[in-house]
Protein backbone atom coordinates (compact mmCIF):
# COMPACT_ATOMS: atom_id res chain seq x y z
CA UNK A 1 0.00 0.00 0.00
CA UNK A 2 1.18 3.48 -1.30
CA UNK A 3 0.33 5.73 1.91
CA UNK A 4 1.26 9.37 2.22
CA UNK A 5 4.06 10.32 5.41
CA UNK A 6 1.79 11.28 8.64
CA UNK A 7 4.70 13.39 9.78
CA UNK A 8 2.86 16.38 7.85
CA UNK A 9 1.12 18.71 9.30
CA UNK A 10 -1.34 18.89 6.61
CA UNK A 11 -1.33 14.65 6.68
CA UNK A 12 -1.44 14.39 10.21
CA UNK A 13 -4.45 16.94 10.23
CA UNK A 14 -6.54 15.14 7.96
CA UNK A 15 -6.36 11.78 10.69
CA UNK A 16 -7.19 14.06 13.67
CA UNK A 17 -10.24 15.07 12.37
CA UNK A 18 -11.59 12.19 11.80
CA UNK A 19 -12.79 11.60 15.54
CA UNK A 20 -13.16 7.54 15.13
CA UNK A 21 -9.25 7.82 14.16
CA UNK A 22 -8.69 10.46 17.11
CA UNK A 23 -10.55 8.40 19.73
CA UNK A 24 -8.64 5.52 18.86
CA UNK A 25 -5.38 7.31 18.36
CA UNK A 26 -5.83 8.60 22.15
CA UNK A 27 -7.51 5.70 23.70
CA UNK A 28 -4.31 3.97 22.34
CA UNK A 29 -1.44 6.07 23.07
CA UNK A 30 -3.13 6.73 26.96
CA UNK A 31 -3.67 2.94 26.98
CA UNK A 32 -7.67 4.26 28.53
CA UNK A 33 -10.76 4.03 27.76
CA UNK A 34 -12.14 6.80 25.95
CA UNK A 35 -16.27 7.02 26.34
CA UNK A 36 -16.76 10.37 24.28
CA UNK A 37 -14.10 12.35 22.42
CA UNK A 38 -15.12 16.02 21.03
CA UNK A 39 -12.65 18.20 19.22
CA UNK A 40 -11.72 21.81 19.73
CA UNK A 41 -9.37 22.65 17.16
CA UNK A 42 -7.57 25.57 17.99
CA UNK A 43 -5.49 25.50 15.24
CA UNK A 44 -3.02 28.70 14.71
CA UNK A 45 -2.00 29.53 11.13
CA UNK A 46 1.88 30.71 11.24
CA UNK A 47 4.73 30.06 9.59
CA UNK A 48 6.89 27.80 12.08
CA UNK A 49 9.69 30.19 13.86
CA UNK A 50 9.13 32.34 11.64
CA UNK A 51 6.19 34.63 13.82
CA UNK A 52 9.12 37.47 13.79
CA UNK A 53 10.20 37.65 10.57
CA UNK A 54 11.26 41.21 9.22
CA UNK A 55 9.56 40.85 5.29
CA UNK A 56 11.29 44.01 4.31
CA UNK A 57 14.78 42.02 4.62
CA UNK A 58 13.32 38.93 2.64
CA UNK A 59 13.95 38.73 -1.08
CA UNK A 60 11.74 38.68 -3.82
CA UNK A 61 11.21 34.78 -3.85
CA UNK A 62 11.34 34.44 -0.50
CA UNK A 63 8.30 37.04 -0.49
CA UNK A 64 6.49 35.19 -2.85
CA UNK A 65 6.87 31.43 -1.39
CA UNK A 66 5.82 33.35 2.18
CA UNK A 67 2.71 34.79 0.35
CA UNK A 68 1.95 31.26 -1.42
CA UNK A 69 2.10 29.56 1.52
CA UNK A 70 -0.13 28.79 4.75
CA UNK A 71 1.60 26.63 7.29
CA UNK A 72 -0.17 25.74 9.94
CA UNK A 73 1.54 24.55 13.50
CA UNK A 74 -0.71 21.80 14.30
CA UNK A 75 -2.21 21.83 17.53
CA UNK A 76 -5.42 19.78 18.30
CA UNK A 77 -7.43 19.83 21.24
CA UNK A 78 -10.05 17.58 22.04
CA UNK A 79 -12.40 17.49 25.54
CA UNK A 80 -11.84 13.84 26.41
CA UNK A 81 -14.69 11.68 28.49
CA UNK A 82 -12.42 8.72 29.99
CA UNK A 83 -13.84 5.73 31.91
CA UNK A 84 -11.36 5.07 35.31
CA UNK A 85 -10.72 1.59 36.30
CA UNK A 86 -13.41 1.88 38.96
CA UNK A 87 -15.71 2.77 36.59
CA UNK A 88 -16.06 6.48 37.15
CA UNK A 89 -15.97 9.09 34.68
CA UNK A 90 -13.36 11.79 33.96
CA UNK A 91 -13.08 14.84 31.72
CA UNK A 92 -9.70 16.08 30.40
CA UNK A 93 -8.73 18.47 28.25
CA UNK A 94 -6.51 16.45 25.47
CA UNK A 95 -3.45 18.40 23.56
CA UNK A 96 -1.74 16.75 20.89
CA UNK A 97 1.57 18.81 19.14
CA UNK A 98 3.54 18.27 16.89
CA UNK A 99 7.42 19.06 16.84
CA UNK A 100 10.00 19.29 13.51
CA UNK A 101 13.25 19.98 15.91
CA UNK A 102 13.87 21.17 19.71
CA UNK A 103 13.28 24.46 19.10
CA UNK A 104 9.51 24.26 18.99
CA UNK A 105 9.60 23.41 22.63
CA UNK A 106 8.97 27.12 23.61
CA UNK A 107 5.77 27.07 21.60
CA UNK A 108 4.84 23.80 23.96
CA UNK A 109 5.40 25.99 26.63
CA UNK A 110 3.27 29.11 25.72
CA UNK A 111 0.46 26.97 24.20
CA UNK A 112 0.22 24.66 27.33
CA UNK A 113 0.01 28.35 29.27
CA UNK A 114 -3.18 29.06 27.36
CA UNK A 115 -4.49 25.89 28.01
CA UNK A 116 -4.55 26.28 31.75
CA UNK A 117 -6.86 29.14 31.19
CA UNK A 118 -9.16 27.29 29.60
CA UNK A 119 -12.32 26.60 31.81
CA UNK A 120 -15.35 23.62 30.73
CA UNK A 121 -18.71 23.30 32.36
CA UNK A 122 -19.48 20.52 33.74
CA UNK A 123 -22.79 19.31 35.56
CA UNK A 124 -23.23 19.19 39.38
CA UNK A 125 -27.26 17.98 40.73
CA UNK A 126 -28.29 19.62 37.35
CA UNK A 127 -26.72 22.90 37.90
CA UNK A 128 -23.28 23.93 35.30
CA UNK A 129 -20.54 24.89 37.16
CA UNK A 130 -17.14 26.48 35.53
CA UNK A 131 -14.22 24.47 36.61
CA UNK A 132 -10.67 24.23 35.03
CA UNK A 133 -10.32 20.39 33.26
CA UNK A 134 -7.25 18.64 34.02
CA UNK A 135 -4.65 18.42 30.91
CA UNK A 136 -3.09 15.53 29.18
CA UNK A 137 -0.29 16.35 26.30
CA UNK A 138 0.54 14.33 23.53
CA UNK A 139 3.80 15.49 21.64
CA UNK A 140 4.62 13.72 18.01
CA UNK A 141 8.35 14.65 18.12
CA UNK A 142 9.94 14.26 14.39
CA UNK A 143 13.42 14.32 16.40
CA UNK A 144 14.90 11.79 18.79
CA UNK A 145 15.66 13.01 22.21
CA UNK A 146 18.88 11.61 22.76
CA UNK A 147 19.16 11.06 26.40
CA UNK A 148 15.74 8.26 25.94
CA UNK A 149 16.13 5.29 23.25
CA UNK A 150 12.34 4.66 24.53
CA UNK A 151 10.15 5.33 21.19
CA UNK A 152 6.95 6.39 23.22
CA UNK A 153 6.95 6.93 26.88
CA UNK A 154 4.68 8.59 29.41
CA UNK A 155 5.68 11.01 32.24
CA UNK A 156 3.38 10.51 34.87
CA UNK A 157 2.83 12.36 38.42
CA UNK A 158 2.76 10.88 41.60
CA UNK A 159 1.54 12.25 45.08
CA UNK A 160 4.30 12.08 47.77
CA UNK A 161 4.26 12.51 51.40
CA UNK A 162 7.32 14.37 52.18
CA UNK A 163 7.03 14.02 55.88
CA UNK A 164 5.70 10.36 56.18
CA UNK A 165 7.93 9.86 52.77
CA UNK A 166 5.28 7.88 51.32
CA UNK A 167 3.03 7.52 48.62
CA UNK A 168 -0.35 9.31 49.01
CA UNK A 169 -3.71 7.42 47.55
CA UNK A 170 -6.34 9.75 46.60
CA UNK A 171 -6.17 12.15 44.09
CA UNK A 172 -7.29 15.97 44.35
CA UNK A 173 -8.98 18.03 41.36
CA UNK A 174 -6.89 21.18 42.22
CA UNK A 175 -3.93 19.23 41.88
CA UNK A 176 -4.96 17.83 39.19
CA UNK A 177 -5.81 21.20 37.16
CA UNK A 178 -2.25 22.53 38.05
CA UNK A 179 0.02 19.61 36.81
CA UNK A 180 -0.72 17.07 34.13
CA UNK A 181 0.66 14.00 32.55
CA UNK A 182 2.76 13.61 29.15
CA UNK A 183 3.41 11.25 26.64
CA UNK A 184 6.13 11.32 24.04
CA UNK A 185 6.44 9.44 20.90
CA UNK A 186 10.15 9.83 19.23
CA UNK A 187 8.74 9.33 15.61
CA UNK A 188 12.68 8.81 13.92
CA UNK A 189 12.77 5.50 16.76
CA UNK A 190 9.62 3.91 15.54
CA UNK A 191 10.60 0.45 13.48
CA UNK A 192 7.86 -0.91 12.22
CA UNK A 193 7.08 -3.68 14.97
CA UNK A 194 3.40 -4.64 14.74
CA UNK A 195 3.50 -6.93 18.19
CA UNK A 196 1.02 -4.69 20.07
CA UNK A 197 -1.97 -2.33 18.87
CA UNK A 198 0.17 0.53 20.15
CA UNK A 199 3.00 -0.42 18.17
CA UNK A 200 1.04 -0.92 14.97
CA UNK A 201 -0.64 2.57 15.13
CA UNK A 202 3.17 3.81 15.75
CA UNK A 203 4.22 1.76 12.64
CA UNK A 204 2.48 4.10 10.24
CA UNK A 205 4.71 7.25 11.27
CA UNK A 206 7.93 5.11 10.61
CA UNK A 207 10.49 6.96 8.62
CA UNK A 208 11.14 4.29 6.35
CA UNK A 209 10.49 2.62 2.90
CA UNK A 210 10.07 6.16 0.59
CA UNK A 211 9.69 6.13 -2.71
CA UNK A 212 11.20 9.36 -3.13
CA UNK A 213 14.18 11.64 -1.56
CA UNK A 214 11.49 14.22 -0.98
CA UNK A 215 9.82 11.41 1.42
CA UNK A 216 5.92 12.29 0.76
CA UNK A 217 4.87 8.97 0.07
CA UNK A 218 5.68 5.73 1.07
CA UNK A 219 5.58 1.94 0.94
CA UNK A 220 3.83 0.32 3.90
CA UNK A 221 3.45 -3.23 3.63
CA UNK A 222 2.97 -4.60 7.52
CA UNK A 223 0.28 -6.97 8.53
CA UNK A 224 -3.05 -5.00 10.15
CA UNK A 225 -5.97 -6.66 11.62
CA UNK A 226 -7.77 -3.85 13.04
CA UNK A 227 -10.10 -2.13 11.45
CA UNK A 228 -9.48 1.46 12.82
CA UNK A 229 -6.00 1.44 11.66
CA UNK A 230 -7.35 -0.16 8.41
CA UNK A 231 -8.75 3.52 8.34
CA UNK A 232 -6.27 5.42 8.76
CA UNK A 233 -4.68 3.91 5.95
CA UNK A 234 -7.40 4.36 3.95
CA UNK A 235 -6.92 8.44 4.85
CA UNK A 236 -3.42 8.30 4.26
CA UNK A 237 -3.62 6.33 0.81
CA UNK A 238 -6.14 9.31 -0.45
CA UNK A 239 -3.46 11.52 0.18
CA UNK A 240 -0.48 10.11 -0.92
CA UNK A 241 -2.54 9.88 -4.24
CA UNK A 242 -4.13 13.61 -3.93
CA UNK A 243 -2.36 16.11 -6.41
CA UNK A 244 -3.62 18.98 -4.66
CA UNK A 245 -2.84 17.72 -1.11
CA UNK A 246 0.99 16.24 -2.36
CA UNK A 247 1.06 19.76 -3.37
CA UNK A 248 0.57 21.17 0.17
CA UNK A 249 2.99 18.85 1.43
CA UNK A 250 6.06 19.83 -0.26
CA UNK A 251 4.93 23.15 0.37
CA UNK A 252 4.87 22.93 3.86
CA UNK A 253 8.82 20.88 2.88
CA UNK A 254 10.05 24.47 1.34
CA UNK A 255 8.86 26.62 4.10
CA UNK A 256 10.33 24.64 6.69
CA UNK A 257 13.57 24.69 4.10
CA UNK A 258 13.21 28.36 3.82
CA UNK A 259 13.30 29.44 7.16
CA UNK A 260 15.64 26.30 8.97
CA UNK A 261 18.61 28.22 5.78
CA UNK A 262 16.98 32.34 7.03
CA UNK A 263 17.38 30.79 10.82
CA UNK A 264 20.94 29.79 9.92
CA UNK A 265 21.71 33.21 8.45
CA UNK A 266 20.59 35.02 11.07
CA UNK A 267 22.57 32.59 13.68
CA UNK A 268 26.10 33.47 11.45
CA UNK A 269 25.11 37.36 11.44
CA UNK A 270 24.62 36.78 15.08
CA UNK A 271 28.07 35.15 15.57
CA UNK A 272 29.50 37.52 12.94
CA UNK A 273 28.09 40.69 15.29
CA UNK A 274 29.30 38.89 18.49
CA UNK A 275 32.61 38.55 17.12
CA UNK A 276 33.13 41.97 15.96
CA UNK A 277 32.12 43.13 19.83
CA UNK A 278 34.24 40.44 21.42
CA UNK A 279 36.76 42.21 18.71
CA UNK A 280 36.53 45.71 19.80
CA UNK A 281 36.18 44.23 23.55
CA UNK A 282 39.92 42.86 22.73
CA UNK A 283 41.33 46.17 21.06
CA UNK A 284 39.92 48.25 24.06
CA UNK A 285 41.66 46.10 26.70
CA UNK A 286 44.68 46.09 24.78
CA UNK A 287 44.22 49.99 24.19
CA UNK A 288 44.05 49.91 28.27
CA UNK A 289 46.50 47.93 28.60
CA UNK A 290 48.76 49.61 26.83
CA UNK A 291 48.04 53.29 27.97
CA UNK A 292 48.44 51.65 31.31
CA UNK A 293 52.13 50.74 30.45
CA UNK A 294 52.74 53.95 29.06
CA UNK A 295 51.69 55.48 32.59
CA UNK A 296 53.92 53.08 34.63
CA UNK A 297 56.64 54.01 32.22
CA UNK A 298 56.09 58.29 33.12
CA UNK A 299 55.92 57.45 36.55
CA UNK A 300 59.54 55.32 36.66
CA UNK A 301 61.18 58.10 34.59
CA UNK A 302 59.42 60.99 36.87
CA UNK A 303 60.48 59.01 40.31
CA UNK A 304 64.40 58.24 38.54
CA UNK A 305 64.27 62.08 38.30
CA UNK A 306 63.18 62.51 41.65
CA UNK A 307 66.09 60.50 42.69
CA UNK A 308 68.24 61.85 41.00
CA UNK A 309 67.51 65.70 42.16
CA UNK A 310 67.47 65.22 45.51
CA UNK A 311 63.92 65.29 46.02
Amino acid sequence: MIIANPIYDVVFKRLMENLRVAKFFIGTLLDETIIDLSLNNREISVLPHGENLDREMLDTIEKQLLDRLSISVVRVDFVATIKSEDGSHKKVLIEVQKAKNALDVMRFREYLAEHYKIEDEIDIDGTKHKTALPIVTIYMLGFKISEIESVAIKVKRDYWDLIKNEAVIGKSAFVESLTHDCYVVQIPRIVGNTRTRLETLLSLFEQRYFLTDRKIIKQYNYPVDNDVIQEMLSILEYVAADEDLRKKIEDEQDAYRLLEIMAENRKKELEAKIKTMSDALADANQTIADNAKTIADQDAVIASLKKQLGI
